[in-house]
């Protein structure tokens, strides 16, 4: 088949890459002039297989009102008159129950083992280099609440087959000399060995290479404006394209990787998805003394930022702030982010040329994407993936050229819970 992506992040670009694999002719579109310029171009960078609990749990209404009128708080939420939001907010409480929260982590927990195995056969395959480290994912504790909801999430994954095991602060400070100058703040840890981390643009932009010179078609500067629709299937993409004038992209599957912005284009056709844009932060430092520098990607619960290293660099990460499509960078947010890193690992870092940027992620309720078909039969839908874009790119990509191909059927159902659109 002809098959249009729309989009080439992380999401979209993976997605093509496997759409191909499985013998499909792929053409891409980006607004932007080149693959993971925008969502994916400075996350967090882990990819965090064991990581599956949802931000919506339990807990997380009392600590969101515990954050109000807090600037820097790790989830800030900025009401409007957007009813999107409204309703939104509303499903995030109902995904805050107990039976929905065990559900969702299930389900992310699904798609996130798919995927990780999806990745090292990638990697395997092409030899993709992205300052990759397979050191594991050490999430470290400052408070003794905080460790004892997270020994109990321990054991439920625990039951699913990831190994993620518990460490005392000694231990975590043995798997990361880095942290021993605030051994003091360390109540305790969770490791898991097999998780992973890297540079998600440099991935990217390395898979749309590889792409290309396998015969995807990626044709950047091109703007989608809307879907065309008749009947009960989709008749073309309307687009501004590379020379700013109006041209129709027809092709006999659509698949939408738009992140945030496709409930703007769903809308209009139909396709309701609860998806909002969750923006989040990063700080991207220079590395001064290697020696001095964490080399396993670090979680910090209370702040609910990572530090991951990429090469010389250490990125800084996390928050996320419901304010719409505002792509403004907040200087309290932003300065939150250095001083946090400079207070777990000092010298080895110079704050004076940290670099600050921040991206939309495209957040359901629930932190379950939807990857799948939708009510029409030629559009399918890879979005929603919030703070786990890196985290499930392979296995969402693989899972939707599977489904595109029309070779797993109820593939959709055993990978996760979400309702089709």
């Amino acid at each position: 088949m002809n098959v249009l992506v729309l989009g080439a992040g992380v999401i979209g670009t993976t997605a093509a890459w496997f759409l191909r694999a499985a013998g499909h002719d792929v053409t891409v579109v980006e607004r932007q002039p080149a693959a993971g310029n925008e969502t994916s171009f400075a996350n967090g960078g882990q990819i965090a297989v064991s990581h599956a609990e949802p931000w919506s749990n339990p807990a997380a209404p009392l600590k969101i009102l515990r954050w109000i009128g807090q600037p820097d708080a790790p989830l800030l939420f900025r009401p409007s008159l957007d009813w999107h939001q409204w309703v939104w907010g509303a499903q995030f409480l109902i995904e805050c129950l107990p039976s929905r929260t065990k559900h969702n982590t299930l389900s992310i927990l699904g798609i996130a083992k798919f995927s990780g195995a999806a990745l090292r056969e990638l990697r395997a395959a092409t030899g993709i280099a992205y300052d990759e480290l397979q050191r594991g994912i050490l999430q470290i504790y400052t408070d003794r609440e905080g460790f004892d909801v997270a020994r109990r999430a321990a054991e439920l994954v625990r039951g699913y087959g990831i190994a993620r095991e518990l460490k005392t602060p000694e231990e975590c400070v043995a798997l990361e000399p880095a942290l021993g100058q605030r051994r003091d703040w360390i109540v305790g840890g969770t490791y898991t060995a097999t998780d992973e981390s890297g540079d998600a643009y440099k991935f990217t932009r390395a898979l749309a290479t590889l792409g290309a010179e396998r015969g995807i078609q990626f044709r950047y500067g091109v703007t989608v404006e809307s879907i065309a629709v008749a009947g009960n299937s989709v008749r073309g993409v309307r687009t501004l394209n590379e020379a700013r004038r109006k041209e129709v992209l027809a092709a006999d599957a659509y698949v939408v990787c738009l992140a945030s912005y496709a409930p703007k284009l769903l809308d209009p056709i139909g396709v309701h998805t609860l998806i909002y844009p969750a923006k989040g932060y990063s700080a991207t430092l220079p590395i001064v003394a290697p020696e001095r520098a964490p080399k396993v990607s670090i979680t910090d619960d209370a702040k609910k930022l990572v530090f991951t290293r990429l090469g010389d660099r250490l990125r800084v990460a996390g928050t996320a702030e419901l304010a719409g499509y505002d792509m403004s960078l907040d200087p309290v947010r932003c300065e939150a982010l250095t001083t946090r890193a400079v207070e777990w690992f000092g010298d080895a870092l110079d704050p004076k040329r940290v670099e600050y940027w921040a991206g939309l992620r495209p957040a359901t309720p629930s932190n379950v994407p939807y990857i799948g078909r939708t009510r029409y039969p030629n559009l399918y839908l890879n979005a929603g993936h919030g703070t786990l874009g890196w985290t499930l790119a392979a296995g969402s990509g693989k899972a939707l050229a599977e489904i595109v191909s029309g070779r797993a059927a109820d593939l959709e159902s055993a990978l996760h819970g979400q309702s089709r659109p």
